[in-house]
């Protein structure tokens, strides 16, 4: 697959966005500003302001002498970093490779993504339709390397779109500022005359070495394509994803079931061939107006089964909210571990954790509850809210044996207080009130002291009874603190079967 870059340049970006949010500047010039070495000067100025002989760099003065009518604008800090950094992620939804070309672009790795709109003219058309409905003045190119696409934005004239192996052709009519060299060495080129890259680009590069440096050299080949340019993406590349453009924006939910079954085919498909299965997945919907509605599952066990990942999918989709339609759909599996289909034997039931049946039953309820686990395992703490820990999986080994005394089926998670009637403050209860009801107590055993784990956290400890009323209930009682405190306080912690 041959590479493709496309470059956007906003030769306005700040001014753009002031635009944006401030209609009425858009029917006059203005610029921004900044302190630079002592004196107020222009940051950046907008179309109207340049046609009137502002420029960059000006001192905010003498632009006021030009066009007293002038609007100055503090130029806050920041704000071309936040700003590219936004629409490059906006920019997701046309190639999964978006860059921030600071300061005054965005670059795109768009191998792969044209032929999904239809070819070069309409992938460009459409990006450039987009940012300028959204307000922004742009340039847009597309060209086999980094570097021509840079160029060609920026420089040239009439042509934007490069065919591919061309970009040698197109970048010899520009001006050697096209190469991004440091402004010393386009002085240098000027001086001897050379004004466009086809007047030394045929040259010795021994020669062109001597004279303009190594980095002069790289400049050209990576533009021409001798070297590989590698962007840095706004966001990390997912390993596993699928991507699914729309002709037209997606708005029902069955659109949308129809275009999260394709991309979970296309994954599970590449997943089972490589003998994997996810663990956690996303599905990403980009609206028309810029949101990013999506939704996530998590798994059990490894999974590539269609029917049953889309099934959890299925549960959240009412959650996306297309709005005026999504025009981008994306699969990524975050999280892949190894899964190796297991041959099954005929005299041999395949029952317990093992059964996939389960683990596909746990994960509907999970998703359906909202569940945060639903197997724990043991935790080396005597202090019953840490003595257990939620497994990542059903597969997950002990990595410690569970604690060898009896402990309540059900343990809450928060202690509820209790009042309980003793006839000695050491002894066992005899009676005890709670939720309003009163409990006689037939049985009890204990007690059992619990010492807080000093090196985590400071506090009194607890004695623990384990009780049976006349109904013939169980229940984990303690008392918090030494009976010959006044303060002590008694308080149901758990319910045996």
């Amino acid at each position: 697959m041959a590479s493709r870059f496309v470059s956007i340049w906003f030769p306005y970006l700040c001014t753009d966005w002031f635009s944006i949010h401030q209609p009425h500047l858009r029917q006059m010039p203005f610029v921004l500003s900044a302190a630079l070495k002592g004196r107020m000067t222009v940051t950046s100025a907008n179309s109207a302001a340049l046609a009137q002989g502002i420029d960059n760099g000006m001192a905010i003065a003498d632009a006021r002498a030009i066009i007293p009518s002038l609007q100055v604008i503090d130029d806050p800090p920041d704000l071309i970093t936040r700003l590219l950094k936004r629409i490059a992620e906006w920019c997701i939804r046309f190639t999964p490779i978006a860059a921030v070309d600071a300061p005054d672009g965005i670059m795109l790795d768009a191998s792969g993504c044209p032929h999904l709109w239809g070819g070069d003219q309409n992938y460009l058309d459409d990006i450039v339709t987009k940012l300028k409905g959204k307000g922004y003045f742009v340039r847009v190119a597309i060209a086999d390397t980094a570097g021509a696409a840079w160029a060609v934005a920026r420089f040239s004239k009439e042509l934007l779109l490069i065919q591919p192996e061309r970009q040698l052709e197109a970048l010899f009519p520009l001006p050697p500022e096209a190469l991004r060299l440091e402004p010393e060495t386009i002085e240098r080129l000027r001086k001897l005359g050379l004004r466009r890259i086809q007047q030394f680009i045929t040259m010795p590069r021994s020669a062109l070495r001597r004279r303009f440096g190594t980095h002069f050299l790289n400049q050209l080949d990576r533009a021409v394509g001798s070297v590989n340019e590698l962007l840095q993406p706004v966001e990390a590349i997912q390993s596993y994803q699928e991507r699914l453009p729309c002709l037209e924006p997606i708005v029902t939910a069955t659109g949308i079931e129809i275009a999260l079954e394709r991309l979970l085919q296309a994954l599970c498909k590449r997943l089972r061939h490589e003998q994997k299965g996810l663990r956690h997945a996303v599905f990403k919907g980009y609206r028309v107006d810029g949101r990013v509605e999506q939704i996530a599952i998590d798994t059990n066990r490894p999974s590539y089964s269609v029917t049953h990942l889309f099934k959890l999918f299925q549960i959240k989709i009412h959650r996306m909210a297309p709005d005026l339609g999504i025009e981008l759909f994306v699969l990524e599996a975050s999280k892949v571990e190894n899964h190796f289909p297991v041959q099954e034997k005929m005299w041999q039931s395949c029952d317990g954790l093992e059964d996939i049946r389960l683990s596909e039953l746990i994960d509907r309820l999970t998703v359906k509850a909202g569940v945060q686990a639903i197997r724990y395992l043991p935790a080396e703490h005597y202090w019953p809210e840490r003595s257990f820990k939620p497994a990542s999986s059903l597969h997950e080994k002990l990595s410690s044996p569970w604690l060898d005394k009896l402990r309540p089926l059900q343990l809450l998670h928060v202690p509820i207080k209790i009042d309980v009637t003793a006839p000695i403050p050491d002894y066992p209860p005899m009676v005890f009130r709670h939720d309003g009801k009163v409990h006689r107590i037939t049985k009890a055993d204990g007690p059992e002291r619990i010492e807080q784990e000093w090196w985590l956290q400071q506090g009194e400890h607890r004695d623990y009874y384990r009780v049976e009323d006349e109904a013939g209930r169980r229940y984990w009682l303690f008392r918090l603190g030494h009976y010959n405190d006044k303060s002590y306080q008694w308080y149901i912690h758990g319910f045996f079967a």
